[in-house]
């Protein structure tokens, strides 16, 4: 993936062992508000892709990308540890997890989202890339602090039933079986991580509950996107990013 960018930001992937650390620094300082390393036996067999202003060189977002033949090595992903998948495993096209995406505390400029998409949009189009899938966390693990986007999410945006990821984790929040309420709108989309907002805008789909991760301090639910549901114009927006 050569570097482009859009405006003051620019996209790449991680080259050195500096760059990766780069991004585990921006992953702990967003995950557990603290500075230290994030790091797990993953980052070894993904890809990381760095968000970067470009007059100052600060790292502004991360993520990192896991590619897939199919269903059947879905097994190896990093989700598949909170989650059975079984139904997954039938999927016949190529896949790619993206995990740990974050942003710098306090930014919010939404040119950021578009470089960091713009990337994983090139690279969708070069491999034929099928289904994107991964966590999307909230912070904290009580699940009444985001009852307003759980119900939001229930009500509009579960898995079709015959890619429904199951209950494996221990501990879990089973919102689509919790007593049916109106959600506050605003409440909910302002509740919800950035990556699960742009999943759901582009027509993605949930699980039918959450993992209480305490280790992360997250409560995190199985969150996936076919590409062939994208909207035409959404996707030619982000093809024109990706250049």
């Amino acid at each position: 993936m050569r570097v482009f960018g859009k405006g003051r930001y620019r996209a790449r992937r991680a080259e050195t062992q500096h760059d990766i650390e780069a991004t585990q620094r921006l992953r702990h300082l967003a995950f557990r508000n603290c500075e230290g390393i994030d790091t797990d036996r993953f980052d070894e067999i993904c890809h990381h892709i760095m968000v970067e202003e470009v007059k100052s060189g600060l790292l502004v977002a991360c993520y990192r990308f896991m590619p897939l033949a199919g269903g059947d090595e879905i097994g190896q992903s990093y989700s598949a540890q909170f989650y059975d998948l079984l139904a997954l495993q039938s999927f016949p096209g190529p896949m790619v997890e993206i995990g740990r995406f974050c942003l710098q505390p306090g930014l919010h400029d939404p040119d950021i989202l578009r470089v960091a998409w713009g990337a994983l949009t090139r690279f969708v189009d070069q491999e034929g890339v099928e289904l994107l899938f991964g966590c999307s966390s909230f912070p904290g693990t009580r699940p009444e602090a985001h009852s307003d986007a759980f119900a939001w999410i229930r009500d509009r945006h579960l898995a079709p039933e015959r890619w429904q990821p199951r209950v494996k984790a221990p501990e879990v929040f089973r919102f689509s079986t919790q007593p049916r309420r109106k959600p506050d709108a605003r409440r909910a989309l302002l509740a919800m991580p950035p990556l699960l907002r742009t999943y759901l805008g582009m027509g993605g789909w949930v699980s039918d509950h959450a993992v209480i991760d305490t280790g992360m301090n997250t409560l995190h639910v199985f969150t996936a996107l076919e590409v062939k549901s994208v909207p035409a114009a959404r996707a030619r927006a982000l093809r024109a990013v990706a250049g």
